[in-house]
């Protein structure tokens, strides 16, 4: 990435010098957009296929880590407008309720229909990005996959788009005077089928040509990716990548300067022994020496530490008198071709040395020293009190707080324009992703990413530098690699046009020479506790006095107080993110799509600075199409509780799972709660519906009673039993049925919505009985107005909201028979399968499903006493559920250890898209699921 990634870039420049795409057979006419695209590809089974490049740098994960993992979960959200003021408002900070971006992206495209728009999410360092989408739904023949193209929408609503004219680039200015700017602008899409989306290719993933043209072409039906930016202007969009050709070009013109070890070998010919070049190599300081020899012909600095091995941060001067002064190190190249350092003492000079630091207070001042009185001037004057006025600037203004990248952003801020035009602040990439410390030493496929950067304003001079959360490789070949791995300063007083293609790699690419050629560049390693972070690049421009020795070891010391800073902020960091991955751990994002049942969630912390307290809800689906709906409290504050609660939470699922009725289900984990120890108490409440009979059954343990919104309007406080908080013991559950109609509402909350300061709970539960929620409304309508009519921020308590819609399963999608306990009832069974499925029109599931049925029959009349119950469910998916009075679970064994027998369930895992057992009040159910075929859901 060479440009900042979606701005407008210097005019005058070919697409093809920036990486753009040479063959434009197939590109839109006219004028384009030039982005920068991340592309993920997400299969059927929703585990991540594709994850380009662009993607890493957007959302800062590595492909590595990407490819292979699911999907949900990686990459949290907050939900995207979809109603009328989307599109004004989508620059503004987003307020939807958090979510999962794939799984977003994968329900809008749910009825197989693209979807383009801004969503906000937060990247792999816990920043919000708004990032501007374009999902895709592709239909393969392993199913159905989801492609999402995303960019980032601050440099496109800041500087506005880069946008091309066959093959010139252009500024583009047209709107940022007359409406504001581009705050605006969002993803849209072209007209469906009248482009080709061969420009497109690029950001697929390699496979077959006919595979890639089956994807391409549904991509140009669906309309290919456009940028909006006011009612007139639509911009079609071509994906942009860095150049390919240009860094090889540079990296063959690293070779020839800096040659490897390999190519030193090959260069001269000799005889020396393998064992003896890889010794070198391994050892890793004959190889740098050599690196320093051929770099001192060309003015290249490295300058040595004082002190042995990687860990060095210590002070390398003194004050005149006190301390000799260190020269840098001069590299010449010897007969025998090995290298050979000579280490140069110099006079002491005020404007060579840096202020000492805690190892220069104990040396005692020789015999001859300058009295105090005399220093004074020496400290408060000249350079050497501009050196200790930075230092003590840098000390009050870099690490006042404890976030990475507001650290980084604060040492540059110091450095420009102060000490150079152009500071940078590169950290190892496993330092941001892992927040560990690597456990190897930088080498040349270590990855750098760019988490600050500042420059003075000189217009033109830093269009081409590389954008914050830019991934580089920095050889050792190059400056910044060399005092990476090093572990030293690497000064170039001035670049001469003869490096500067060199010089150029390391700040993006060869076609950057004419950029970098002048200037004085100096890399100074951030090391702290014994490891190297990362590096701090600074460059001064022509018209400014080069970096010298003085000013390296005066940086030098900066930044070995400023990496302590970086270390400190990790550190937090690290603590941090355990706290957040407990914390989204607890609670689900998705509401589950169960059939007859609409739901939707919120949870708003009482901590602004935490995600989670002690509140949860959780719905859980139960065979026969049922689903548990759960509401609890525990009793307290901050990360105890939440990890109170997540115990709490993963019991009642687990209990759920038995299928036991609701007040012996609280029963059970009241019980548990004694067995753990736990001092926390927690209210709760569950509630079963089945959509099939439309009943709701609940028990309560001391927890706010739930509200029913009849299909009329008219809101009902159910009165339950309340029993008691869980933990308190020895008081009985009682669970209480009532019959529900289609279209009414369940809403259960915690008390933290309800309870009002100064008043009686009582008023919060009268207004929510009141004439707030529609029936006609959704369930995400419903939260929402709930919580703008009762929620205010100055509330302290943690909220938990579940809302449900009852929409039942109608009989004439449900169909179930009683089997007798008799092997011939397997033949009947394999009939009224088939008969119904006829008239059901679901033919072509007919084979496999009677297959299915007639092994699990066969296994259900085996162990069965009195009865056996076959059943079809006809929704979203069919659903087969057989059930016996036998509660012993049946288990899958491995093939080569069953006869002829037993074999039934390896049918089930084979052919079933799904499957499961349970066990119920009386006895078990085992229940598969098949996909409708594709005529029949549209």
């Amino acid at each position: 990435m060479v440009d900042e990634p979606d701005s407008t870039p210097t005019p005058d420049v070919a697409p093809a010098a920036h990486g753009g795409s040479t063959d434009r057979g197939d590109s839109p006419p006219g004028v384009t957009a030039l982005l920068r695209l991340a592309a993920v590809l997400v299969d059927e089974d929703g585990r991540i296929v594709h994850w380009n490049r662009a993607a890493e740098e957007l959302f800062g994960h590595r492909a590595e880590v990407a490819h292979g993992r699911t999907a949900s979960g990686l990459l949290p959200a907050f939900e995207p407008r979809t109603g009328p003021h989307a599109l004004s408002d989508g620059a503004r900070q987003p307020a939807g309720r958090r979510c999962d971006a794939f799984d977003t992206l994968d329900d809008l495209t749910q009825l197989d229909t693209a979807w383009a728009g801004p969503m906000a999410v937060t990247d792999r360092e816990e920043r919000l990005r708004d990032i501007l989408w374009w999902a895709y739904p592709l239909i393969e023949p392993a199913g159905r996959s989801l492609l999402a193209l995303a960019a980032d929408a601050r440099p496109l609503r800041t500087a506005g788009p880069r946008i091309a004219l066959g093959t010139r680039l252009l500024p583009y200015t047209a709107g940022a005077g007359t409406h504001g700017g581009f705050h605006r602008l969002t993803s849209t899409f072209g007209p469906p089928g009248q482009s080709a989306a061969g420009p497109l290719a690029g950001l697929l993933p390699t496979g077959s040509p006919e595979r890639v043209g089956r994807l391409l072409a549904q991509l140009g039906r669906a309309g290919l990716p456009c940028l909006w930016v006011d009612a007139a202007t639509t911009l079609p969009v071509l994906p942009y990548e860095p150049p390919a050709t240009g860094t090889a070009r540079a990296a063959a013109g690293l070779g020839r300067r800096y040659p490897t070890a390999q190519q030193r070998a090959a260069r001269l010919g000799s005889g020396r022994p393998p064992d003896q070049s890889a010794g070198r190599r391994a050892d890793g300081g004959a190889v740098g020496h050599q690196v320093a020899a051929r770099g001192a012909a060309l003015g290249l600095r490295v300058l040595p530490s004082n002190g042995p091995g990687p860990a060095d941060t210590g002070s390398g001067g003194g004050l005149p008198g006190q301390r000799e002064a260190t020269a840098p190190a001069t590299a010449t190249a010897s007969s025998e071709g090995g290298v050979t350092i000579e280490q140069a003492a110099v006079e002491p000079s005020v404007n060579g040395h840096r202020p000492g630091g805690a190892d220069t207070a104990t040396v005692p001042a020789p015999a001859g020293a300058p009295p105090a009185d005399q220093l004074l001037p020496i400290l408060t004057d000249g350079q050497a009190g501009e050196q200790l006025a930075l230092l003590a600037e840098v000390g009050g203004k870099v690490g006042t707080t404890l976030d990475l990248h507001a650290t980084a952003r604060e040492l540059c801020q110091v450095l420009v324009p102060r000490v150079a035009d152009f500071a940078c602040v590169d950290l190892l990439d496993g330092l941001i992703s892992e927040s560990e410390l690597p456990a190897a030493r930088p080498d040349d496929e270590t990855m750098l990413r760019r988490v600050a950067r500042t420059f003075n304003d000189a217009p033109g001079e830093w269009d081409h530098v590389l954008e914050e959360g830019a991934l580089r490789a920095m050889p050792r070949s190059t400056p910044p690699g060399m005092a990476l791995q090093l572990n030293q300063p690497v000064l170039v007083p001035v670049v001469s046009a003869d490096v500067a293609v060199d010089y150029a790699a390391s700040l993006g690419g060869a076609g950057l020479a004419s950029v970098v050629a002048g200037r004085s560049m100096l890399v100074v390693p951030l090391s702290a506790r014994g490891t190297v972070l990362g590096i701090l690049k600074l460059l001064r421009l022509p018209d400014r006095a080069p970096f010298d020795e003085s000013d390296a070891a005066t940086l030098k010391e900066l930044a070995a107080r400023a990496a302590l800073s970086l270390d400190n902020a990790r550190l937090h960091r690290a603590e941090s993110r355990v706290a957040t991955t407990l914390q989204r751990s607890m609670i689900p994002t998705r509401p589950p799509r169960i059939p007859g049942v609409q739901i939707a969630h919120r949870y708003l912390p009482g901590d602004p600075r935490a995600e989670v307290g002690g509140d949860w809800f959780d719905a859980i689906q139960l065979p026969g199409s049922r689903v548990a709906l759960v509401v609890g409290d525990v009793m307290g504050h901050g990360l105890h509780s939440a990890a109170a609660m997540g115990r709490f939470r993963t019991a009642m699922q687990t209990l759920a799972a038995l299928d036991l009725p609701p007040g012996q289900l609280l029963r059970h984990l009241d019980n548990l709660a004694h067995k753990l120890g736990d001092d926390h108490l927690a209210t709760c409440l569950y509630a079963v519906y089945d959509p099939i009979n439309r009943t709701c059954e609940l028990a309560s343990a001391g927890h706010v009673p739930p509200v029913l919104v009849h299909p009329d309007g008219t809101g009902e406080l159910l009165e339950i039993p309340a029993g008691a908080p869980i933990g308190v013991g020895g008081v009985p559950f009682v669970a209480k049925k009532i019959d529900v109609s289609d279209g009414s509402m369940l809403v259960l909350c915690t008390d933290g919505l309800v309870e009002v300061r100064g008043s009686d709970i009582g008023a919060g539960l009268a207004a929510l009985c009141g004439n707030l929620i529609d029936p006609k409304q959704t369930p995400e309508q419903a939260c929402d107005v709930v919580l703008e009519r009762l929620h205010s921020d100055d509330r302290k308590d943690d909220v938990a909201l579940l809302v449900a819609r009852f929409d039942g399963v109608a009989p004439t999608e449900v169909a179930t028979w009683d089997l007798a306990v008799d092997t011939a009832e397997v033949r009947r069974a394999r009939t009224l399968v088939r008969e119904q499925l006829a008239a059901w029109h679901l033919e072509a599931l007919a084979d496999t499903t009677e297959l299915l049925v007639s092994e699990l029959v066969t296994n259900a009349v085996r162990v069965a006493r009195d009865r056996v119950r076959l059943q079809l469910i006809r929704v979203d998916k069919l659903l087969v559920e057989v059930s016996d009075d036998n509660h012993n679970l049946p288990s899958l064994e491995p093939a080569e250890e069953l006869g002829e027998t037993g074999r039934g369930l390896h049918l089930v895992t084979k052919l079933a898209e799904r499957w499961g057992s349970a066990r119920k009040a009386v006895g078990k159910v085992v229940w598969f699921e098949q996909p409708l075929p594709r005529t029949v859901r549209d």
